[in-house]
């Protein structure tokens, strides 16, 4: 069955890095948009940024733009987010979903399909 699994989440001080990873399994991500959401305790989940099933068009949340990157490794079937000068505000746990209808992507978790375990960031001092 199709199966996402995200990874690389950790802790950092404010305006460190990191780089999160949305690996494939049963499926190619050249048939899938996929996204990136993140939902931290007491509020709710928010789209981070999304690429689409060729990766050339790509969406990011205004709270991010500038800072993340998204990105796509076919050989590897992997999508990537690139988090730089990251913030307090970032802390959340971090989901990885495949939308196999939508031909760019989206930001609304409800156009998602599948969904990967979460992977926790936390940005502090």
């Amino acid at each position: 069955q199709a199966q996402l699994a995200g990874s690389g989440g950790g802790l950092v001080q404010p305006g460190g890095s990191l780089r999160l990873s949305c690996a494939a399994s049963g499926f190619s991500p050249d048939y899938y948009a996929i996204g990136w959401f993140r939902q931290a305790p007491g509020k709710e989940r928010e789209g981070v940024a999304c690429i689409s099933r060729t990766g050339r068009n790509t969406w990011y949340d205004d709270s991010v733009k500038g800072r993340f990157t998204i990105s796509k490794d076919y050989r590897k079937n992997t999508v990537y987010l690139q988090m730089n000068s990251l913030k307090p505000e970032d802390t959340a746990v971090y989901r990885c979903a495949a939308d196999q209808r939508l031909s760019g992507c989206s930001g609304v978790d409800t156009e998602y399909d599948y969904w990967g375990q979460g992977t926790q960031v936390t940005v502090s001092s």
